[in-house]
């Protein structure tokens, strides 16, 4: 057994005790780490899900696993095997303030994909320019879960809050300059909303909003 297998034990069972397969977390792992995790997920499971994994990280990959992997630079994710039902209803509004946010939001829909949900997108939609999210109003206030994501002042997150009747999952992101740099007056936004019943995320954690939306859609 090589040191790799040794620090690797990947959750087999998560999906079946909680409705959502355990997910690789590629950032913190080395490349060779990344591939025994994806080695371990793909022979037992048949079907594997990577998260922050740089295409640089990726391209250290075997020849073999990248073949496996549908991997996107954008979201900086990839995945293996396809869920056997996929619901092409798209129950999940995913909004994003700016361009910017659009890594996030991918991410978040990526993580939607692997587990047999379709979404839909409105990008760039901050409250800079309003009437670009009045224009989209009834889609939002019909949506059952919305995901926002967006960075600076959050300004998004009360905005939604207040047109929209879904489960409302805010995302901050690391988008922004001066006190905005980092994404915490972002985060302090969204847990400091007048908006009620507005759920927050940590920072840029696309994946873990997506979690919370696939978890009130097993309800």
């Amino acid at each position: 057994m090589t040191e790799d297998q040794k620090l690797v034990r990947f959750d087999t069972k998560r999906y079946e005790r909680i409705g959502l397969a355990e997910a690789i977390m590629a950032d913190v792992k080395t490349p060779e780490q990344v591939a025994e995790a994806f080695g371990q997920a793909h022979q037992l499971t048949g079907r594997a899900f990577i998260t922050r994994l740089e295409s640089g990280k990726y391209n250290a990959l075997s020849k073999n696993d990248q073949d496996l992997l549908d991997y996107d630079p954008i979201s900086k994710t990839a995945m293996s095997g396809f869920p056997e039902v996929f619901d092409d209803k798209a129950k999940v509004l995913i909004l994003t303030g700016g361009t910017s946010d659009f890594a996030v939001a991918k991410e978040a829909a990526r993580t939607l994909e692997f587990h047999g949900v379709a979404c839909k997108e409105l990008i760039d939609v901050g409250v800079a320019g309003l009437w670009r999210l009045l224009d989209h109003k009834e889609m939002i206030q019909n949506a059952p879960i919305l995901i926002v994501c967006a960075g600076m002042e959050g300004a998004l997150f009360s905005v939604i809050g207040g047109l929209a009747r879904g489960v409302i999952i805010a995302v901050a992101t690391s988008n922004g300059y001066g006190v905005s740099e980092g994404g915490r007056v972002a985060l302090e936004s969204a847990l400091s909303s007048c908006a009620p019943g507005v759920a927050v995320t940590n920072i840029d954690n696309g994946y873990g909003a997506a979690c919370i939306a696939l978890r009130v859609l097993a309800i």
